[in-house]
C-alpha cells in the first residue's frame, strides 16, 4: 500500500508481540467463539478453530443506493472440535446453513457467531452458506469508513481488516484461501475483482453478472471490488497470462493520460521484478484506476487499485513499482502478524529505489543515504521503530522508508549476491504463506553466514537514529 504520513489506521494500544498462531487452541469442546486469532495489534481480528479453504461470493449490487445482497459459501476445515465458530462481518445475515442444514446464528459486535446443527469434529470439512444484505458504506471499523461509494458504484478498501464490510470472513492474513467472486450489476456497469476474468453474462432485470476466480491462496485484506463505469483493456502477456487494466470513465483526460502512461507499463515492471525476486507468483496481472481525488493505492492480489489522485500531477512509476513489488512482498508472502508490516512496505519502497537504479537514475544506496540525511538525530521520525510500529501507526512513513533503509544496510553488509539470494529465498520458502521478522533475520544470517541481529536491532527496533559509517 502507498499511504501518506499521519494516516489513521486504528486506535489500539501498542503491546509487545506475542507469537501469533493461525489457530490458537481453546478447549477441545469450546473454541472460545468470537475470540480473535491472536494478533496483539488487533485483538478482535480473525477467528479460531478452522481454516478457510475457499470463498464463493455471489453478490448483487445496486449503485447509488449502495445496496448489497450476497450469498457467501465458505468451505472450511475444522482444526479442533467445534460446537460453534465465528466470522468477521459488519453486515446482517438473514440465514446460515452448515452442509445444507439450518444453523443458529447471532451478531456479536463485528462477529457473526454460528452454531451448527451438530458439532464439527477436528479435521472435518464443512460448507457454510451465509445469506446477507446491507449497506457497506455504513460499516465502520475503528471508526473508519471502509467502503468508498460514488454515483456509479463503489470501491472497497481492505487493509488491514476491512474485508468484513462486504463479506463474512476470517479477516487476518494467517488464513488464506482461494476465491470465486460473481457480482450482478445494472447493464452498462462493470464489476472488477481479483484473478482470472471468467466472463460476463446476462442476468434478470436488465443486469449483468461479472465473474472472477482467484486460484492461489489469498489473504482477505487482498480481496477487492471495484464497481462502476470502466473502460477495460484486455490483453495477454508474452508468458500467456491475462493482463487486465481498467480505467474509470469519470477520470479527467489529463489524469487518465497520466495513469495510462504509468500503469500501461505494469508488465514491464513485473518482468523486471521477476528477474530480482523470482517468477511472478500469480495467474493474472493488471490494474484498476478509480476516479477518486485521494492520493492512495493498494496492492490487491493480481490487480492493484490506484486512486486517481495518484496521477493528478502526472505519471508516477514509483507507485506502479511499489504496488507490483507487493505481489511478492505482502501478497505471496504475507505478514504473520501486523507487527511484521515492514516486510510489506519496506520491501516495496526499496523496490522503488532499485527501479531508480535500474533506469539509470539515483542508485538505491544514494536514495537510502538521502532518506537518512532528511531526518536529523533529534527528529521524531526515529522514534517510530518499523519492526514494531504499533497499531495506530501501522502505515506511517518510517515503516516504509526506514524499512527500506534497513534493506540497504543489509545489502551493504552482505553484498549483492547474498542480498538477492536472501530476497529470492524468502519468497520461495514462504510462497503463498506468511513470514515473521524473526524468520527473515534467521534467513539472512543463514544465507550470508554473518551475525546480523545487531544490524536489524538498530534499524528496526531502536528508537533512535542508527549510526552509519561515513
Amino acid at each position: 500500500m502507498v499511504t501518506r504520513l499521519g494516516r489513521f489506521v486504528g486506535a489500539v494500544l501498542t503491546v509487545a508481540l506475542a507469537a501469533c498462531s493461525p489457530h490458537p487452541a481453546g478447549t477441545a469442546a469450546d473454541p472460545e467463539i468470537g475470540r480473535g486469532i491472536g494478533d496483539p495489534y488487533f485483538p478482535t481480528d480473525g477467528n479460531v478453530g478452522y481454516d478457510v479453504e475457499h470463498y464463493d461470493l455471489q453478490l448483487s449490487y445496486q449503485p447509488g443506493d449502495d445496496d448489497l445482497d450476497g450469498t457467501a459459501t465458505i468451505r472450511l476445515a475444522a482444526t479442533q472440535r467445534l460446537t460453534g465458530f465465528s466470522f468477521d462481518f459488519g453486515l446482517d445475515a438473514s440465514s446460515v446453513t452448515v452442509d445444507g442444514r439450518p444453523a443458529t446464528f447471532s451478531k456479536k459486535d463485528a462477529k457473526l457467531v454460528v452454531t451448527p446443527p451438530e458439532p464439527l469434529a477436528e479435521r472435518q470439512r464443512a460448507t457454510v452458506a451465509v445469506r446477507y444484505h446491507g449497506t457497506p458504506s455504513e460499516v465502520r471499523v475503528n471508526g473508519e469508513k471502509i467502503w468508498k461509494t460514488n454515483r456509479d458504484g463503489a470501491v472497497s478498501v481492505s487493509e488491514p481488516h476491512y474485508a468484513t464490510a462486504w463479506f463474512p470472513c476470517n479477516d487476518h492474513p494467517l488464513d488464506k484461501a482461494t476465491y470465486d467472486v460473481a457480482v450482478t450489476v445494472p447493464d452498462g456497469t462493470q464489476a472488477l475483482s481479483n484473478g482470472l476474468f471468467l466472463g460476463s453474462s446476462p442476468a434478470d432485470g436488465g443486469r449483468t453478472r461479472w465473474s472472477w476466480r482467484g486460484t492461489h491462496p489469498q489473504a482477505s485484506y487482498l480481496a477487492f471490488l471495484a464497481i462502476g463505469h470502466y473502460e477495460i483493456d484486455n490483453g495477454t502477456t508474452p508468458e500467456g497470462r491475462p493482463i487486465i487494466i481498467a480505467y474509470d470513465r469519470r477520470l479527467s483526460s489529463e489524469v487518465r493520460a497520466a495513469a495510462q502512461a504509468s500503469v500501461s507499463r505494469t508488465h514491464e515492471v513485473v518482468t523486471w521484478a521477476s528477474s530480482l525476486f523470482g517468477p511472478y507468483p500469480f495467474e493474472a496481472e493488471g490494474a484498476v484506476v478509480a476516479a477518486d481525488e485521494e492520493e492512495d493505492a493498494e496492492e490487491f492480489q493480481t490487480r492493484p487499485v490506484y486512486l486517481g489522485g495518484e496521477f493528478a500531477t502526472g505519471p508516477d512509476m514509483n507507485v506502479v513499482v511499489h504496488e507490483n513489488a507487493h505481489q511478492w512482498f505482502g501478497d505471496t508472502v504475507s505478514p504473520h502478524g501486523w507487527r511484521d508490516i515492514w516486510l510489506n512496505e519496506g520491501f516495496a519502497t526499496y523496490a522503488e529505489w532499485m527501479w531508480s537504479e535500474h533506469t539509470g537514475q539515483a542508485t538505491a544506496r544514494d536514495l537510502a543515504a538521502k532518506a537518512y540525511r532528511a531526518h536529523s538525530a533529534d527528529d521524531d521520525y526515529w522514534l517510530l521503530a518499523p519492526g514494531d510500529p504499533g497499531a495506530d501507526r501501522l502505515l506511517d512513513r518510517p515503516v516504509y522508508t526506514r524499512g527500506a533503509m534497513t534493506l540497504q544496510a543489509l545489502r551493504d553488509a552482505v553484498g549483492d549476491d547474498a542480498f538477492f539470494t536472501i530476497l529470492r529465498t524468502w519468497v520461495s520458502e514462504h510462497r503463498y504463506a506468511n513470514g515473521t521478522t524473526e524468520q527473515f533475520v534467521e534467513l539472512a544470517e543463514r544465507v550470508s553466514g554473518k551475525s546480523l541481529k545487531a544490524l536489524f536491532q538498530a534499524w528496526l527496533f531502536t528508537k533512535e537514529r542508527p549510526a552509519v559509517s561515513s
